[in-house]
């Protein structure tokens, strides 16, 4: 077992900063988080991450580590006293690096789309390619649960925190926008693996509740709404 200074440079409205430190929780790491502000990135995000200059970034005895799901499988490697993340079995592995890809590649750039989408008949149309994007995920949780409570099996694994990440700002977007983009009827199983994703001791302490995010994204899309007009 590991034991050893653990930093985390980020932010706690980032869906990507919250997979590292989900991560950590899971392995029961004891870390701490030292908030990154992106308007004025400080000098030690610049020097541990100077490619690429963002967040998050995971810094272990000094030593920097990138981008967030990188990060979580050297944490799941580093760390193996707690449950493991990534399956063992090198076919089951290979599968959840797949949909964790399938996450970041297909789903989240939606989700982008969806806030930068002017009008409800432009939202209406982001919502249902959400939608459709979510139904190979729903199909992935039925075959690699197995009738257990998440993508890993018993335990959070590293597809849980590749899409759970974004459950906070999905909620909070159907608050500010009524955009439902869970449907009860196309992705039941996904539905009920976010609640429990969402109460996971691993995970409840780490994602803002969505009333702190909502007034986050107000605070955005205001500063938005200025510099389009400038």
């Amino acid at each position: 077992m590991a034991t050893s200074t653990v930093n985390v440079l980020g932010s706690h409205p980032s869906p990507f900063v919250n997979r590292v430190l989900i991560a950590l929780n899971v392995k029961s790491v004891d870390y701490e988080l030292l908030q990154e502000d992106m308007s004025n990135k400080s000098e030690l995000l610049l020097k541990s991450n100077p490619v690429l200059k963002k967040i998050p970034v995971l810094i272990h005895d000094d030593k920097p580590i990138c981008e967030s799901l990188v990060i979580v499988q050297y944490i799941d490697e580093t760390w193996t006293n707690g449950p493991s993340i990534l399956p063992s079995d090198p076919l089951d592995r290979a599968i959840a690096r797949f949909w964790a890809a399938y996450v970041d590649d297909k789903w989240l750039p939606l989700m982008s789309e969806l806030g930068k989408a002017q009008g409800e008949e432009a939202k209406s149309e982001v919502q249902d390619k959400l939608i459709e994007a979510l139904l190979p995920l729903e199909e992935a949780f039925v075959k690699c649960s197995n009738g257990k409570s998440f993508f890993g099996g018993y335990n959070i694994g590293y597809v849980d925190i590749a899409l759970g990440c974004i459950l906070g700002w999905i909620k909070a977007i159907k608050i500010m926008f009524g955009v439902e983009i869970f449907d009860v009827t196309k992705t039941p199983g996904l539905i009920n693996w976010a609640d429990r994703f969402l109460e996971d001791k691993a995970v409840k302490d780490v994602i803002l509740k969505p009333e702190e995010l909502v007034e986050i994204l107000k605070v955005y899309l205001a500063k938005r709404q200025v510099a389009n007009a400038n």
